[in-house]
């Protein structure tokens, strides 16, 4: 039972209202919500969630709010556990275990409410009222009686509870007499502690009132001298300050602001001073007192008898009155309405500037087509400006933006939209401006003197002295010093600008960066732009990384190298990795724009650095997508084996994310470089399949399964651009036309692509093009061959008999290779279309597996049989459409390959690999059936045993139904044919069918079945069909219904133990016992009532140790132990009834019993001295 303190309880009656409200978390600690430690994960040892609690209560070390506990004895009586005929309510057993004087078994009942989230006004105000324990002190309880019926409860420490508890006061050998003076000095105790409290509550109020009044009206007087604070004050702000740490989560903290105040306890408000309320939180008095009342604009005059700054701070928590209320409404109305109009004028002044601008966007565009003339006057207006000469002028130029961005220079704002003759009025009078004299003002007819003028306008109150007073007093005349003032001022803007806002000035930095005509403010500014936002989000950085871009259109390729690529290598190790994030994808934004050399030497190295350094994933991630980004624009042929590289490394990334990248975007990038240097099919695949080649060499005992995923997969993207290079070097491509009617291609016709880059109709070019070359493609291999067409005759003659011998060599116990490369030709058949796989590919497999009748004794013919080529050619080429016919082959072929096997006495791996990869699609269910009914009527008894072994891997995962309706009459048509050898074949089937199934009707037709093998008198001296039940029992127990396994398994191992004892050839006796070893120890890991450990459990573990004795001490050293911890349970199972159901290792002290009690098995191999000490209790 969790450790829950319960006298924890609030005196607030709001928190006793809230209470029931709350769910008691029992893995918390009830002083400082810490949490407690959680159970091990599926410990098998652990009581189930539905037990009843111990009877014994735990210590646990908690004070008390009051600063008062109760030293109870901790034994409670378990009189609630029984079940009662009526419903009684939890109040009237509370009220009678009170009246009784049963405290112990009321204070658990108490705290077992608590637990389960209720709580009960009487038990509640009976333990939190510390009168009804001021009693005379009772007689020590003997050992075993905690508390007797009606007698006196002892008296209880001052400020321990039930966590303090020293048991070993009430010892038979303790001292009486002791323990009497204990608690008179513990009442004595408590005495003193409430005279402390009356005299800290008379200290409070006398500093309350002390302090001299004439100093607090000196410090009232002049508000900037602050008073000092007061002691009371501080342990005030103290205790609120600890108690908004614990509640936001700040322990830490909380623990190092305690350690600093040691003098003060946080636990108790009256530690602060008792005569004072308790104020309330810290962010109530924030949001009630801190924040300020906004002001209104329209103001209405009312009449008040005090300011509101002058109230005290308490006062304002006051509920206010209803009518501040309505006015406050109202004028927040007033104050909406006030923002919608002005809301309403923005917006007509925002469109009406919009008309404006699309009129001067018409009116530049006429003036970009204007006669010669025109222009030449123009660019001569201009060349005669020295300051605008080192600019673009979008009046000489035509725009390189489309007409996205503006230039506003010299372009005021005419009412109407103007024509090219006043634009042209409208650049010449900016020109005029500029040259024109200063400005002329009327001087007054007065007899001032310039000093006295001077000193008369020095009380205008005006700073120039400052740098933002200079730049204020000082009006930039041009672009340049517009753009001049802009370097000098961004800095100092951007650090005074919130983080979430400050996106917005990212154009005016970049419009700064672009046109500054000094190097070294420009590259001040980019810096300012990458440490805009200390850690950018997904939208920021996608902010800066347009901005980026579109710096990079307008400076070209020259400043990109020169400006922003620094700034990326200064953030490639900064310690965000959001920071580094940017750069990754900076440098694939900016590939487009940088020069040649560049892409292919210093941010391949970048990205290179980073894929190798980096420990985000989601900056590896990046850094793969602009590698790929990179290959699409690298056109360094000598660049191609970095790229190999890069790839490999990637692919090897622990990172799924990282790899799901390199599949998306790296690889198709790289594939159709490839493509293009012609070394896709020359250098890129044999590559891939070299590696798969030599791993497999290296690793004929123990593959590397991992290397050979990363290679398979690799090859498994290059599939589409493999496909497309046949498309595009086909005798038809020029043949191909667009126009006229073409079919839509299917939605089937290709796998889904993992990205849009490995669709073929994207590596093409378009849908159209795709279609119109799918149908010359199908034409062609159906009616025309593939003469002269070396791409596919390249794929048909080279790459198709490389794979085929490659899955030969693959172990085909290993499930992962056989689906990986199941997989693969699934896809590849897939892409490459059905004309292809069945003129092209099943041609080639059918050759080799050679399923003719008369190959069947041929060593030959059955040595392939046995490699992982029958299940990848069954679940990878025969799966790839299924249509009728193609169903039929598969179970032809399936058929064809059991009956060879079986007659051939071949191992059975290669069949049951393809059951296994079939059987977990459950589309396939229906056809393996199919498949196994051919084998249950075949005429061959092996054939049929070995249909039966195969109903085993088939039934996991598929429905009830289909069990019931077609798997377990097979079984039972099995079971009746005349040979033993076919029936014990079908015992792990039905063993599976426990396991699985639920339905009762078919679970005690099976029960019946193996009834019938193990009680009639035909099998009692079939030793294999007994070693197979004990095989299968052991297997399925722990997992198989309770009932079936305390009413079947159980009994049955219990009589097949016993009557191995009587055996008399010693082969048979051991293999038995190793077999009932095996499934004893599977099942002492389950619960198992106390009627079958008495009755077969532990009989069933003596007998095995007899037998033990003799065949093997080694294990029966475990045996003894485990009989022994049986016995220990069994004996104590009166004092274990609230535990329910119990494990048989359940005692096994340490971290994971299961794992240990495993594990020391394991350790068979070790001395007979070293096993004795397997079961030992820790010290």
């Amino acid at each position: 039972m969790a450790s829950v303190n319960p006298f924890n309880l609030s005196d607030s009656e709001e928190e006793a209202e809230r209470r029931p409200n709350e769910t008691v978390d029992t893995a918390r600690s009830p002083r400082h919500g810490a949490p407690g430690p959680p159970p091990p994960p599926g410990n098998p040892f652990s009581p189930p969630a539905d037990a009843e609690p111990p009877t014994l209560l735990l210590s646990s070390n908690r004070t008390s709010p009051s600063g008062e506990g109760i030293s109870l004895s901790a034994a409670a009586s378990s009189a609630m556990a029984g079940s009662a005929e009526t419903r009684v309510s939890v109040d009237v057993i509370a009220a009678q275990l009170l009246r009784d004087q049963y405290i112990l078994t009321a204070l658990e009942l108490h705290t077992e409410l608590l637990e389960g989230g209720r709580e009960l006004p009487r038990l509640r105000d009976y333990f939190s009222n510390p009168g009804n324990f001021e009693r005379q002190s009772g007689t020590p309880p003997a050992k075993d009686q905690v508390l007797g019926p009606g007698g006196p409860l002892n008296r209880a420490n001052s400020i321990s509870t039930l966590d303090s508890l020293d048991f070993a006061r009430y010892s038979d050998d303790g001292n009486r007499e002791s323990d009497e003076r204990v608690a008179v000095l513990e009442f004595e105790l408590r005495k003193a502690r409430d005279t402390i409290q009356a005299l800290r509550a008379n200290l409070t109020q006398a500093a309350e009132s002390e302090g001299p009044s004439q100093e607090r009206k000196n410090f009232k007087s002049s508000p900037e001298i602050q008073e000092p604070i007061r002691p009371l004050e501080k342990r005030a702000l103290n205790f609120l300050v600890n108690e908004y740490l614990l509640k936001n989560e700040c322990k830490l903290s909380s623990i190092t602001f305690s350690d600093e105040n040691d003098d003060q306890d946080f636990e108790l408000w009256d530690d602060v001073g008792l005569n004072i309320p308790k104020p309330p939180d810290l962010l109530h008095l924030y949001r009630n007192c801190g924040t300020p009342l906004s002001s209104p604009r329209s103001m209405a005059d009312v009449s008040v008898g005090m300011d509101l700054g002058d109230l005290p701070g308490n006062c304002i928590t006051q509920d206010p009155p209803k009518k501040p209320d309505l006015s406050q409404q109202n004028e927040v109305v007033q104050e909406l309405e006030y923002q919608i109009s002005l809301l309403d004028n923005e917006k007509q002044s925002l469109a009406e500037q919009i008309k404006k601008l699309q009129s001067e966007i018409q009116t530049l565009k006429r003036t970009v087509s204007s006669p010669p003339p025109t222009t030449l006057d123009l660019s001569s207006q201009n060349t005669s400006n020295p300051c605008s000469s080192s600019t673009t002028d979008p009046l000489s130029v035509p725009p390189t933006d489309n007409g996205k961005y503006l230039d506003i220079r010299g372009v005021a704002e005419p009412e109407s939209a103007p024509d090219p003759a006043s634009t042209q009025k409208t650049s010449q009078s900016h020109n005029e401006l500029k040259s024109r004299p200063a400005v002329q003002f009327d001087k007054p007819n007065r007899k001032l003197s310039p000093a006295f003028q001077q000193a008369l306008l020095s009380f205008c109150r005006m700073c120039s002295d400052s740098r933002l007073g200079a730049e204020v007093s000082r009006i930039a005349d041009s672009e340049e010093s517009v753009m001049l003032m802009l370097g000098r001022c961004l800095p100092h803007i951007v650090p005074n600008v919130l983080l979430a806002k400050r996106e917005e000035l990212i154009p005016l930095i970049l419009c700064t960066a672009c046109l500054h005509p000094e190097p070294k403010e420009r590259d001040q500014l980019l810096h300012i732009l990458f440490n805009l936002i200390k850690r950018p989000d997904d939208e920021q950085r996608q902010m800066i990384l347009t901005g980026c871009v579109a710096f990079a259109r307008h400076v070209g390729p020259t400043r990109v190298e020169a400006e922003l690529l620094p700034q990326c290598w200064e953030q490639i190790n900064h310690k965000y990795p959001e920071r580094r994030l940017l750069v990754a994808e900076s440098c694939g934004a900016l590939a487009p724009y940088l020069p040649k050399e560049i892409r292919s030497s210093l941010v391949l190295s970048i990205l290179q650095q980073m894929l190798t350094e980096d420990k985000a994933d989601m900056v590896r991630e990046a850094v793969v997508k602009s590698l790929g980004i990179i290959m699409g624009f690298i056109d360094d042929a000598d660049k191609y084996s970095q790229g190999f590289e890069l790839m490999l490394m990637s692919l090897g990334d622990p990172s799924e994310r990282v790899v799901s990248a390199v599949h998306q975007v790296f690889i198709p990038a790289f594939a159709a470089w490839t493509t293009e240097l012609g070394t896709l099919q020359s250098a890129l695949i044999p590559s891939l399949l070299a590696r798969i080649e030599k791993l497999l060499m290296q690793g004929e005992h123990s593959l590397d399964e991992h290397k050979l995923h990363v290679f398979l997969s690799a090859l498994q993207s290059l599939i589409p651009p493999l496909f497309a290079v046949v498309l595009q070097n086909a005798p038809f491509t020029s043949r191909a036309k667009l126009h006229g009617d073409i079919p839509a291609i299917e939605v089937t016709r290709f796998p889904r692509p993992a990205s849009p880059l490995q669709d073929v109709a994207t590596i093409i070019g378009s849908r159209e093009t795709l279609s119109a070359l799918l149908l010359l493609y199908d034409h062609q291999l159906e009616h025309e061959g593939t003469t002269g067409w070396e791409s596919l005759l390249w794929v048909v003659n080279q790459l198709l008999p490389l794979l085929i011998d490659i899955v030969g060599r693959i172990n085909v116990s290993s499930s992962t290779c056989v689906h990986e490369f199941s997989r693969f030709f699934w896809r590849l058949c897939r892409t490459f279309g059905k004309i292809f796989t069945n003129t092209k590919v099943k041609p080639q497999f059918q050759e080799i597996l050679r399923l003719s009748e008369e190959d069947v004794d041929a060593s030959v013919g059955n040595g392939i049989l046995t490699k992982a080529t029958v299940p990848i050619y069954a679940t990878g080429v025969l799966t790839c459409y299924n249509q009728d016919e193609d169903r039929k082959l598969l179970v032809g072929f399936l058929e064809d390959v059991m009956t060879t096997l079986s007659l051939s006495h071949a191992p059975l791996d290669s069949l049951k690999a393809s059951f296994v990869e079939l059987g977990a699609n459950p589309v396939y269910h229906e056809l393996l059936l199919t498949v196994l009914w051919y084998g249950v009527v075949h005429t061959s008894a092996l054939v049929r045993c070995t249909a039966a072994r195969m109903f085993e891997l088939v039934l996991r995962g598929m429905s009830e139904a289909l069990v019931d309706r077609r798997a377990a009459p097979a079984l039972i048509t099995l079971c009746s044919g005349p040979e033993f050898s076919v029936r014990i074949s079908t015992i792990p089937a039905f063993g599976t069918i426990m396991e699985t199934v639920t339905q009762k009707e078919l679970l005690e037709r099976v029960k019946m079945q193996l009834a019938s093998f193990l009680e009639d008198p035909q099998y009692q001296d079939q030793h294999s069909l007994h070693m197979e039940i004990i095989r299968t029992f052991g297997r399925v127990g722990p997992n198989a219904e309770p009932r079936f396994r305390d009413d079947f398994v159980l009994p049955h191992l219990h009589k097949l133990a016993l009557g191995n004892n009587s055996q008399s050839v010693e082969s048979k006796r051991i293999d038995i016992a190793m077999q009932l070893f095996e499934a004893y120890s599977a099942l002492s890991c389950c619960f198992i009532s106390e009627d079958v450990m008495i009755n077969h459990f532990l009989p069933g573990l003596r007998c095995l140790r007899t037998d033990m004795e003799q065949l093997s001490p080694e294990h029966e050293v475990i045996l003894s132990s485990m009989v022994k911890e049986c016995e220990i349970k069994v004996e104590n199972r009166g004092m274990a009834d609230a535990q329910g159901s119990m494990s048989i290792a359940s005692s096994l002290v340490g971290e994971d019993a299961k794992t240990k009690f495993l594990s020391k098995m394991g350790q068979l191999t070790t001395s007979g001295a070293m096993l004795a000490n397997v079961f030992q209790r820790k010290k």
